[in-house]
């Protein structure tokens, strides 16, 4: 029994070991719920969200998280068939996924159509239920319908694209869904925003990333006016943490084809190291005080009109950005390997 395949048969019981554990602590040590968690992605322009992706269910797998639905912010037809086929790849065919409509950067990117349309002996190669972005809702709606079925200050939004769906969602109006107009309704319903955007510190400066340049005045609605703490994960974070290519040669041998060890060769190489810009929004979103990061002092994240960010201190301040020190890094580096190669459990 190989590696990978000894931790799919011990997983669910370890699982069943923690619960036993915790259901004999005090109340102040139990198990905490799930992250109750929406990822927002332009899913197609890198390989590196959906390697979020697929991070997400291996947490959820473990119970850190629950997927209450993915959004996507790249209008393109296959994006949602690329997050439905590695849904259903996890055994979570039931997540809504939502459109963008009038999006930003249509193309297909050097993934998407590939992976989504792969076939053996004239089937698909990767099952799904949607099979263009047309057959997805539109992403406000979804958004607008996940958060009003939540608890208050329940939910926790990764962001590791650009800000169309979330700045629109702050200027939806009251609808049969809920009385709330957006801004209202993230107020009560959200607890966190951790988005992949900017770049911060003293060597970013005039830095344009891309996830806020593609689609700037969104990013600027955004930090402007997003009522609730925001934890941004700078360009330089993922720059730093590289996914390597051995993990990818060898880490996902459980199955004979796995999508997203598909889309990695299609987008970066399979002996090419990749930049984790995403994994880290998502990674800080479920696991926020396991000390992967540290925090910068609160204050208040700007985008300007050319695309850049910049960060102004300012007491009980609503944002913060990462930071991480090498020990930091290798530390991430190996949760994120790690979480990206499990072995889905359902």
């Amino acid at each position: 029994m190989n590696y990978h395949r000894a931790l799919r048969t011990v997983l669910p019981l370890l699982t069943v070991g923690i619960a036993l554990c915790a259901g004999a602590s005090t109340a102040a040590e139990a198990v905490r719920q799930p992250v109750r968690l929406i990822f927002d992605t332009d899913l197609g322009n890198d390989v590196d969200d959906a390697m979020a992706l697929c991070m997400i269910h291996a947490l959820a797998d473990r119970g850190e998280c629950e997927l209450l639905a993915v959004t996507i912010t790249k209008d393109n037809p296959y994006a949602a068939p690329m997050a439905d086929l590695l849904n259903v790849f996890y055994g979570r065919s039931e997540v809504p996924i939502g459109m963008v409509r009038g999006g930003v950067t249509p193309q297909d990117g050097r993934y998407l159509r590939q992976v989504a349309t792969a076939q053996d002996e004239g089937q698909v190669r990767y099952p799904r239920k949607i099979q263009t972005g047309d057959d997805a809702p539109e992403a406000v709606g979804v958004l607008r319908q996940v958060l009003a079925a939540q608890p208050d200050g329940s939910v926790v939004l990764a962001q590791v694209g650009f800000s169309t769906n979330l700045a629109r969602l702050l200027d939806s109006p009251a609808d049969d869904v809920s009385p709330l107009t957006g801004r209202e309704l993230v107020q009560r319903k959200v607890r966190l925003l951790s988005a992949m955007a900017g770049a911060f510190g003293e060597s970013m400066q005039g830095r344009k990333e891309y996830n806020i340049v593609t689609d700037v005045e969104p990013a600027r609605k955004l930090f402007a006016q997003w009522p609730t703490p925001i934890v941004a994960s700078g360009w330089e974070i993922g720059n730093a943490i590289k996914h390597t290519a051995r993990s990818m040669q060898e880490d996902y041998r459980y199955v004979q084809r796995h999508p997203l060890v598909e889309a990695y060769d299609y987008y970066r190489g399979l002996q090419n190291d990749q930049p984790t810009y995403d994994l880290t929004s998502v990674l800080y979103a479920v696991r926020p005080d396991r000390g992967y990061f540290d925090l910068s002092p609160p204050g208040r994240i700007v985008v300007e009109a050319d695309g850049t960010t910049s960060f102004r201190e300012e007491a009980n301040g609503p944002h913060r950005y990462l930071i991480v020190d090498p020990i930091q890094i290798a530390r991430v580096r190996e949760a994120q390997e790690w979480l990206c190669s499990q072995p889905p459990v359902k």
